[in-house]
């Protein structure tokens, strides 16, 4: 295998001598560990790692590493994935008027602050085209109605397919995904939205936020599931207002806000720090790297 940051993810039972049977494991076929993180959840009994190894100098393949990992993990119930630094993931990007998260998520891919291959940007509406084209991303506008909401997603779907999209970027996309389609792409699917959820739903949420005098505003990204805002949470974040603060107040920070929260999520979903356990995600934070 030639030179290149690997990365574990495992999530087991826990159990007596976990540690020293993985490390141990990596040190026989020759990898050097760069980073080995853990948590316990005590109340579940579960144990999770992110392990990071330096393959240079190994002799071993790809696919020997992971049938002999196979014989280590069956016995000890592991659920595992391992991800290869010289692959980038591939990322589509959904949207509907609004433009900020769509900007800066471009943005940060052009100056090399995302590891990823940004694919396409996919609307259903043609309004922030020229966002798109500003940064040289394919732009796909497949409009929907209640009456073609299911041909849509097939376009959709066949559009991630084709380009081997490995993560979708719900950056205010405005319609709801079936479960068919969630289930179809699972823990692949970020959303953003503001953190009002469920006292503000529906339209105008910073006008109502507004109305009831709210002290504190922010943004969570997180997967979709089928309950599309409750899905296991990845980042969160808040800022205090006042009296003072107006609607547009209200809308521009939560902006601010809603692009830092969506952009660190992304960059931990890349960076595969994140172990998805029921309902709830396990988000190691960057070793080093």
């Amino acid at each position: 295998m030639k030179s290149q940051v690997v990365t574990f993810l495992i999530k087991c039972p826990d159990q007596k001598g976990l540690v020293a049977k993985i490390t141990s494991f990596f040190y026989e076929k020759g990898f050097n560990i760069l980073s080995c993180q853990q948590y316990v959840n005590s109340v579940e009994n579960m144990y999770f790692m992110r392990i990071r190894l330096n393959a240079e100098g190994t002799a071993i393949s790809k696919s020997a590493l992971e049938k002999s990992f196979l014989a280590l993990a069956n016995p000890l119930q592991f659920t595992w994935s391992v991800h290869y630094g010289d692959k980038k993931q591939n990322v589509a990007i959904m949207v509907s008027h609004t433009s900020h998260n769509l900007y800066d998520l471009l943005e940060r891919y052009k100056e090399g602050r995302l590891n990823c291959e940004v694919k396409m940007v996919i609307s259903n509406h043609d309004k922030l085209r020229h966002i798109a084209e500003m940064f040289a991303v394919p732009f796909y506008h497949l409009p929907v109605s209640k009456n073609t909401k299911k041909e849509q997603e097939e376009q959709v779907k066949k559009l991630l397919e084709v380009n081997d999209i490995d993560l979708v970027v719900m950056a205010r996309y405005m319609q709801i995904l079936s479960s068919d389609f969630i289930n179809h792409f699972k823990d692949k699917i970020i959303n953003i939205h503001h953190s009002f959820l469920p006292a503000f739903q529906g339209a105008n949420p910073y006008k109502r936020a507004y109305e009831r005098g709210v002290k504190l505003i922010g943004a969570t990204a997180h997967y979709a599931t089928e309950d599309l805002d409750e899905g296991p949470i990845i980042e969160q974040d808040v800022k205090p207002v006042t009296h003072e603060s107006t609607t547009q107040t209200l809308k521009r920070i939560g902006a601010d806000i809603e692009k830092l929260v969506l952009a660190r999520a992304v960059k931990c979903h890349l960076n595969h720090q994140i172990i998805v356990s029921g309902n709830r995600a396990v988000v190691f934070p960057e070793a080093g790297e």
